[in-house]
């Protein structure tokens, strides 16, 4: 089971989002908007403007991506913070 990462800024968070087709649909205030479409039907993520995003807003961002995806949560983490 890999670990969730600590000190994960919303840039990078945005950067191995891009993997699954994640791209910045519109900034308002401290939120980011993030929209996909690589499961075949949209799919829409608000992540906070912070650096680093809090651990437990990390899991449910990661969790939601987790559920559009169908794979689970850890496979996620492996995939975009392990993977080289």
């Amino acid at each position: 089971m890999p670990r969730m990462p600590r000190d994960v800024s919303h840039n990078n968070l945005c950067t191995v989002l891009s993997k699954y087709g994640y791209t910045i649909s519109r900034q308002t205030g401290s939120h980011i908007r993030l929209k996909s479409n690589f499961m075949g039907h949209e799919h829409s993520i608000t992540i906070p403007a912070h650096s680093p995003i809090k651990v437990g807003t990390l899991s449910n961002i990661l969790k939601n991506i987790a559920i559009y995806l169908k794979i689970t949560k850890d496979d996620l983490i492996e995939s975009l913070f392990y993977e080289k």
